[in-house]
């Protein structure tokens, strides 16, 4: 069933280091590897992988990159951070990757460190407009359960925080207000608008949980991008989350008069932009055991559960993709705890912060060498 499964790609920022601090190095890495690029923060890279359908080319994609970074950062004495956070004590001042870069002048002039954050952007190819805003809407409804899978930031300054998703609750979303899309033409006006008054300086400045994306955007557009994930170390986990993303959007084209948030909710576009809003930071501090407000009924429903819910509900069209094993690793997530809770645990036992990453880079490096 592969020719009928959709395009996935990624956008992987990873922090640089030791085991006790965050040590920038991402020009050396851009000028090393052709795949990796620069963030506006020293202290990050990104790498981004071709378009495919198959999950084990995807593996390959997210695992071959990372495993060259951490044998040219091995020669060095550093390594990957796993934390979607500073989780090391830290310089608070910015660290500027590209001084030249008016774009990175802009973000550090206004947004400072809080941007120093590393996370995973998944891309799902989807060229039907109609289809593509439909999906944008209802992911976006949604994408406070994705954000709890995959949470991993609860350190900030090697200080624990409250949270789960430390990152997505400094991170600075811009603009502060974006409605729901009704259709692409909506989406190109409401562009148009904010660069007009200074809300965003270019078509890149639009920091939300989900956006659309494509070649020439606004006009040209070509898949979905969600956002709001912190980084996921783990791969299969990733290609699970994946998984569950792109099962539900062919769930939705399957059953689009009732699943389109723009008919099948009892609330207004406006009123259901500001409870996912209120969704996300939800999630971003309690992650699995958030109380969330469902996007369809706004009864409450505790986050865990509605992931169970959504695998119920995506569990035929698994079978029909050959799809269900990816799942596998959410269940266990909804079972053990996700990455932030595990590492919050871990902390309350008595080990530092140094030490909980340490356990970590090793679980990364055995991951690394898996065959799918």
């Amino acid at each position: 069933m592969s020719q009928l499964q959709l395009y996935k790609g990624f956008e992987v920022e990873l922090f640089t280091g030791s085991f006790n601090s965050h040590i920038g190095v991402s020009a050396d890495v851009e000028k090393k590897f052709s795949n990796f690029v620069k963030e506006p923060d020293n202290r990050n890279v990104e790498y981004i992988t071709t378009p495919e359908k198959d999950y084990m080319l995807l593996h390959r994609q997210l695992i071959t990159p990372r495993k060259n970074l951490r044998q040219w950062l091995n020669n060095k004495g550093l390594t990957i951070i796993p934390s979607s956070t500073l989780c090391f004590k830290h310089d608070m001042k910015f660290q500027r990757s590209d001084i030249e870069n008016v774009y990175h002048q802009f973000i550090q002039d206004n947004y400072g460190i809080s941007i120093a954050t590393s996370s995973v952007h998944i891309n799902i190819g989807i060229e039907n407009l109609d289809k593509l805003f439909a999906a944008i809407r209802l992911i976006r409804s949604e994408a406070a359960l994705y954000l709890s899978i995959s949470a991993s930031s609860p350190f900030l300054n090697n200080k624990i925080t409250e949270n789960h998703s430390q990152r997505w609750i400094q991170f600075p979303k811009t603009p502060n207000k974006v409605p729901f899309f009704v259709n692409h033409n909506s989406y190109i006006e409401w562009i148009e608008e904010n660069i007009a008054n200074k809300n965003m300086q270019n078509i890149r400045h639009f920091w939300s949980s989900i956006r659309p994306n494509g070649p020439q955007r606004p006009l040209i557009l070509d898949r979905l991008e969600l956002r709001i994930c912190d980084f996921v170390h783990d791969i299969n986990l990733l290609l699970g989350i994946t998984a569950m993303l792109e099962l539900r959007i062919l769930y939705l084209f399957d059953n689009l008069n009732t699943l389109d948030p723009l008919t099948a909710s009892i609330f207004s576009l406006e009123e259901l932009s500001e409870i996912c809003d209120q969704n996300e930071i939800y999630a971003a501090k309690d992650s699995l055991n958030s109380e969330l407000i469902h996007w369809q009924d706004g009864k409450k429903i505790i986050c865990r559960e509605w992931i169970q819910d959504l695998l119920s509900d995506l569990s035929l069209t698994a079978e029909k993709f050959n799809m269900k094993h990816l799942l596998e690793p959410i269940h266990r997530v909804l079972e053990e705890g996700n990455q932030a809770m595990k590492w919050i645990n871990q902390y309350k036992k008595g080990l530092s912060i140094e030490q909980i990453m340490k356990l970590t880079i090793d679980d990364m490096i055995i991951n690394e060498q898996e065959i799918i």
